[in-house]
């Protein structure tokens, strides 16, 4: 995932990254308005994950949305990886 590709789907993807990492809060959120490099670092600050963990579960996040949004029945819930 790159960071156009965060900024560009940010409001689909704040529910998951919420849902991911729940320590999170909707000021984080709104703070970090789709930067890449802030969100992974307050991720790595609140949880301790390693940089390139935490980069590959938003890359799997953003796919599953891409993949749902994409698909014709693209209401439904779109479930977020596990830690």
């Amino acid at each position: 995932m790159n960071a156009d590709t965060l900024k560009g789907q940010w409001k689909q993807l704040m529910g998951a990254v919420k849902a991911q990492w729940g320590r999170l809060t909707d000021d984080d959120l709104t703070t970090i308005d789709g930067d890449l490099d802030r969100l992974l670092g307050r991720i790595q600050e609140l949880y301790g994950e390693a940089r390139d963990t935490v980069h590959a579960k938003l890359a799997e996040i953003a796919e599953k949305i891409r993949d749902a949004l994409a698909d014709p029945r693209h209401g439904e819930t779109v479930e977020t990886p596990t830690a």
